[in-house]
């Protein structure tokens, strides 16, 4: 069984930090395995698009900063969290024709489901929350001469 990888950035909560964050996954993840072109990667980018901004913009200024944590667990498991200092857990807006916003937990919703995951909440000792994604990491078949990872 493999040691866990871990890998953790944290940033101000700044709408400038939400490309910080999302590039900082993407670039992780290709050096854990994960095909930057694939599906699954442009998935990952848009669920931490999505928490990175509502870290940001649902915390009203009173999180100075959020963390992203990224942890493969014996390569079977991608667990990314988003966490702030607002004690204010996400919840589901009703989606009004109009409305600009308030979509972003179903959209993370249905990319972990479709990827085969589950979105969690769990508070902080601070008072805040972290917002997990697990998803399934699956050893992709290695042709004869290569190595790599895939994320199903």
């Amino acid at each position: 069984m493999a040691d866990p990888q871990e890998a953790s950035v944290t940033l101000p909560s700044d709408p400038a930090s939400v490309p910080t964050a999302r590039r900082y996954v993407a670039d992780v993840l290709v050096g854990w395995g994960l095909d930057g072109s694939a599906e699954t990667a442009d998935s990952i980018r848009l669920i931490v698009s999505e928490l990175a901004t509502n870290a940001v913009q649902h915390t009203f200024g009173q999180s100075p900063t959020f963390t992203v944590d990224l942890r493969l667990e014996r390569e079977e498991r991608l667990r990314i969290g988003v966490t702030d200092s607002h004690p204010r857990w996400p919840r589901r807006l009703p989606a009004a024709v109009q409305q600009d916003n308030g979509r972003g937990m179903v959209i993370i919703r249905v990319l972990a489901a479709e990827a085969g995951g589950r979105l969690s909440v769990t508070p902080t000792e601070e008072g805040g929350k972290t917002v997990w994604i697990t998803l399934p990491w699956t050893p992709a078949p290695v042709p004869a001469g290569s190595a790599g990872v895939q994320l199903l």
